[in-house]
């Protein structure tokens, strides 16, 4: 049943709203029981369909922000190379950020709805994952999955799962490893607004501040509609 979490838990600030799956990953119930039923599906048709990433929170994803912002974690261009971020002024360090990371408070994955995944059957055991776009393109070492999951996407049979990144609008990187399930994300994307994403980053969980919050703030209404919202279902980046 649909309902609204707490703005703490829509933020990443609170996961009372999820349950663990085997392996140690965390989803809403709702979410995880669709998600055994997909994996059931797709070990039908060969695929060992696995998470990489699943509930992520708060405290963790300004840590990813920071580590980007401050050159402690590679940020990379859409070619795969790394950019040289002391290079950018800082409006320019904070898109070459938001073009594949969430700022903290907005990502996806705080919900509980939304996931990486991939084939765990077409790597060995010690394949180091690397969630890259080369990974999920055609002849990549998981596309076979993906283009499954595309047909049955296509075909509305993949227990209600989509893309939200499946094309590129110019401004977050497309992200075909992205899952969302949209009978709950689509609710979790109508509550979040900018000044809830705002309240978030002074709160007790904020353990350090959030780089580039001058840039972020002063550009707030164009980076909600570019970059936090998702062309078409209006639901948010992750």
């Amino acid at each position: 049943m649909t309902h609204e979490l707490t703005v703490r838990q829509l933020t990443g600030l609170d996961d009372s709203h999820l349950v663990t799956l085997p392996g140690g990953h965390r989803l809403q119930d709702e979410v995880a029981q669709a998600f055994t039923a997909l994996q059931l599906d797709a070990r039908k048709v060969g695929f060992e369909l696995a998470i990489a990433s699943s509930f992520r929170s708060f405290t963790r994803q300004l840590a990813i922000w920071n580590g980007k912002a401050n050159g402690a974690r590679p940020v990379h261009d859409d070619r795969g190379r790394v950019v040289e971020m002391a290079a950018l002024p800082p409006l320019e360090q904070l898109y070459a950020i938001l073009r594949y990371s969430a700022i903290p408070g907005a990502s996806r994955h705080h919900w509980g709805t939304d996931l990486d995944i991939y084939d765990a059957a077409a790597v060995a055991p010690d394949y180091v994952l690397q969630l890259s776009p080369q990974e999920v393109a055609g002849g990549g070492v998981f596309d076979p999955l993906h283009c499954w999951l595309d047909e049955i996407i296509t075909a509305g049979k993949s227990r209600g799962f989509y893309r939200p990144y499946a094309r590129d609008h110019g401004g977050v990187a497309p992200e075909r490893w992205h899952l969302s399930y949209a009978p709950l994300s689509t609710g979790c994307c109508e509550q979040l607004t900018g000044e809830l994403l705002q309240s978030c980053w002074d709160c007790e969980m904020a353990t350090e501040a959030l780089l580039l919050r001058h840039e972020i703030e002063d550009q707030l209404p164009y980076i909600m509609q570019r970059y936090v919202s998702v062309a078409g279902d209006g639901c948010m980046r992750g």
